[in-house]
């Protein structure tokens, strides 16, 4: 039976995704002590792909992941593979400076190259289309925001097009926009499936994956770094940290450099017929508004969307009643459907919109702060850490290496935040 067409029990599914992708990959706990030349910690996005690219270059790695691979936010993604960033690319240079600037910029925008090609080499069963995305402009000013946007790709040779408020609704299926910018190189995966698959591919390109096994403590003995687990230890020559939003109290004051963020997404039942109206060319949407939203489809007709926040519980009916609301407006053709599946996750967000490769001790690396965009991040920050750790000078790789910065104000925003965000949906729900 295709387990994307009716979905078993949801018990411990952490997503819709985490359901109808394949059969999780074959990594199994810890058992004893181990000894490795590089440990990395975090079984999503950026920990399979530093394992991946590693053991293609002949090191030996080892994976530890706290529950399943995919657990954090690799499988409660959107599922968006954008080459783009949270920050407009003209601001990027403004922060990081012009050189270090396109260096970030051309890596970020071969990155869906990067993600696709890998899907495509190792066969990876994760829904993968490649049509392109759409950043939707919610007003008149979001627009002109995409305009800027639309000038500064284009200057920098990416084949983006400016779409008007006419042509975005013949694209999305709604009049709801005022226009939107379309990135044909991006595209949209099912994003356990893809977390699985790049951690099968490593597994069989040499790299050792644990689950279920959480690292509890981490420190120096000599030239070496033992981590502590409740399975066992791991010796290593280098740690690599690869937790991003789902970074724990591990490495003292790590999860203090961001604010996190929750995001919620509902998805619908299958749709029939009537899915063929929304999104016909299969793109994803995600708009400028302050308070994001996003829509797409999967591959069996679900309808799914999602905005900033967190779910009340496991029978949320705020966010039931706030993306029926959604639909009547955008979809009113649908009418009352049917829910099938809720979920949130975590985005890691840094003071600046951009993330950092942070080295808080010798042979430490933390790859981390996605501000929302961790498919393609994830993988090229993991490609990254395969270069460093094998002889690519720090001045080459796609980001300078920095030391942490706590964000004094997390703290704060992280609750205040969240109270706006629930605020937000409950009008939307009236």
């Amino acid at each position: 039976m295709n387990r994307g067409a009716v979905l078993g029990s949801t018990q411990y599914a952490i997503s819709l995704w985490d359901i109808s992708a394949p059969v999780a990959p074959t990594a199994i706990p810890l058992d004893g002590d181990k000894v490795t030349d590089v440990a990395i910690i975090g079984g999503g996005y950026t920990g399979s792909s530093t394992a991946l690219h590693l053991a293609e270059k002949g090191v030996e790695c080892l994976v530890l992941e706290g529950e399943k691979v995919g657990f954090g936010g690799s499988g409660r993604n959107c599922g968006m593979v954008n080459p783009g960033i949270w920050l407009p690319p003209q601001d990027v240079r403004t922060v990081l400076g012009e050189r270090v600037a396109n260096r970030f910029l051309d890596a970020m925008g071969k990155a869906p190259d990067t993600v696709f090609s890998l899907i495509e080499r190792f066969n990876m069963q994760c829904e993968a289309t490649r049509n392109g995305t759409i950043h939707a402009a919610h007003s008149a000013a979001g627009y002109k925001e995409l305009a800027a946007r639309a000038q500064e790709w284009q200057r920098r040779g990416r084949d983006v097009k400016l779409l008007s408020a006419r042509e975005a609704e013949e694209k999305i299926g709604t009049p709801r926009f005022y226009g939107g910018l379309l990135d044909p190189q991006a595209g949209t995966i099912n994003p356990m499936g893809y977390a699985q698959g790049l951690a099968e591919a490593a597994m069989a390109s040499g790299a050792t994956i644990h689950s279920e096994t959480r690292a509890q403590k981490l420190s120096q003995v000599g030239d070496k770094w033992l981590i502590e687990t409740d399975r066992g230890t791991v010796t290593a020559n280098k740690v690599i940290i690869a937790t991003n939003a789902y970074t724990d109290d591990l490495w003292p004051g790590l999860k203090q450099t961001f604010t996190s963020i929750h995001f919620y997404q509902v998805a619908t039942e299958p749709l029939g017929d009537l899915a063929d109206k929304i999104l016909p060319e299969e793109q994803s949407v995600w708009d400028t508004g302050l308070v994001m939203f996003s829509i797409r489809k999967d591959k069996f007709g679900r309808l799914i969307i999602g905005s900033m926040g967190k779910l009340a519980g496991k029978n949320d009916s705020a966010s039931e009643s706030w993306a029926q609301k959604q639909i009547n407006k955008m979809f009113p053709f649908l009418g009352t459907v049917k829910f099938e599946k809720s979920w949130h996750g975590k985005m890691a967000l840094t003071p600046d919109h951009l993330p950092h490769i942070h080295n808080p001790a010798p042979g430490l690396y933390t790859p981390i702060g996605y501000n929302g965009r961790g498919i393609t991040t994830g993988t090229a920050c993991g490609q990254a850490m395969a270069q460093l750790l094998t002889g690519t000078p720090e001045q080459e790789i796609m980001l300078p290496v920095t030391t942490m910065k706590k964000d004094l104000g997390a703290f704060i925003r992280e609750p205040v935040y969240e109270g706006c965000f629930k605020a937000w949906r409950r009008y939307k729900s009236i």
